[in-house]
């Protein structure tokens, strides 16, 4: 994965300093932006990510066969739930409002804490936290190994029945697959000037020229570094509460510098992706927008401005299996 170099000016503002990229596999373009396309990694085995794929679309690798990963994550659609914070196993809302697993291998860390390092380690904490899949392996391992089907392909491509480490791997070979390419920002990037319009052209040079690239670039458009939420006004004042979830990493590390900090999200998709940051506070990219450029840059975008950079965010949305990803929200 490339990664564009982020540095701290003297004024701890996060820059950025953009890569020159020569694309391969395909006619040879070479441009000097923040932002690179995606990847498609060739070298796949496919019958590991078949076997993940029914892995992640099992219920029964919860409690009771109750919910499967695809239950938050809608694989047909943009890869989260659509809802402003999911309920938990218990029938309790969540803390946090569930990210895309589209292009989550990607990220540096996972989670909006990033309280985990690898797709392993998070799938792992996902099947056992009782608010979620509420399950243990002495539950789990049983009824996958009572499958014949399972059985045989576990067989032939670990040369071993289901184990806890080889269902991880297997989880997480298919979540890695799960990258979104062709989105037309990409195909622009690549050369094809008539991808996107001239409008959201601008709206990608005012979404450099305001800042927001400083925390949103790289092939994941974010997703690379951990960032305070409020930096120029207080998201939270007007909140009856603070919730553990509004912490962010002081949760994790209990330091006060990381009060409120938390993994900067990817925009792949975003357009697609509602409700927005760690609460699903809003449910409309423009009010995301405008809240952003108020807590993060301390500007007060006019409304064309606004209306350019959504129409650039809406060129990131990118295909799965040939098919451009859908929100949630059409289809309720």
């Amino acid at each position: 994965m490339l990664r564009v170099p982020v540095a701290l000016t003297s004024f701890g503002r996060l820059v950025c300093v953009p890569l020159m990229l020569v694309l391969t596999g395909q006619q040879s373009v070479t441009r000097e932006e923040p932002i690179t396309p995606i990847v498609v990694e060739r070298s796949v085995e496919m019958a590991k990510l078949s076997l993940g794929e029914r892995l992640f679309r099992d219920a029964r690798l919860s409690h009771g066969d109750a919910v499967s990963c695809e239950s938050c994550h809608r694989l047909e659609h943009s890869g989260d739930d659509g809802s402003v914070r999911s309920s938990a196993t218990d029938g309790s809302t969540l803390d946090f409002n569930t990210p895309t697993v589209f292009n989550a291998a990607l990220n540096f860390r996972l989670n909006w804490r990033g309280n985990f390092r690898t797709l392993e380690e998070h799938n792992e904490a996902v099947l056992l936290d009782r608010t979620l899949m509420n399950t243990t392996w002495q539950e789990l391992l049983p009824k996958l190994r009572s499958d014949p089907s399972y059985r045989n392909s576990f067989t032939e491509i670990f040369d071993a029945p289901p184990e806890r480490d080889n269902v991880l791997d297997a989880l997480a070979a298919f979540q890695r697959s799960l990258t979104t390419p062709n989105a037309r920002f990409d195909r622009y990037l690549q050369g094809e000037r008539t991808a996107i319009t001239a409008d959201e052209e601008r709206g990608y040079l005012l979404f450099k020229s305001y800042g927001c690239i400083a925390c949103h670039q790289g092939m994941n458009v974010g997703g690379n570094l951990f960032q305070r939420f409020g930096i120029f006004a207080n998201p939270f004042a007007n909140q009856p509460i603070e919730t553990d979830g509004d912490l962010g990493r002081f949760v994790v590390t209990r330091r006060e510098q990381d009060r409120h900090v938390f993994r900067v999200p990817s925009l792949r998709n975003v357009a697609v992706t509602a409700p927005y940051f760690h609460d699903g506070r809003t449910t409309t990219l423009a009010k995301a927008v405008e809240i952003m450029a108020r807590k993060q840059l301390g500007r007060v975008l006019s409304e064309p401005d606004v209306e350019l950079i959504v129409k650039f965010l809406g060129t990131l949305t990118g295909e799965y299996r040939g098919r451009s990803l859908t929100s949630v929200k059409s289809v309720q």
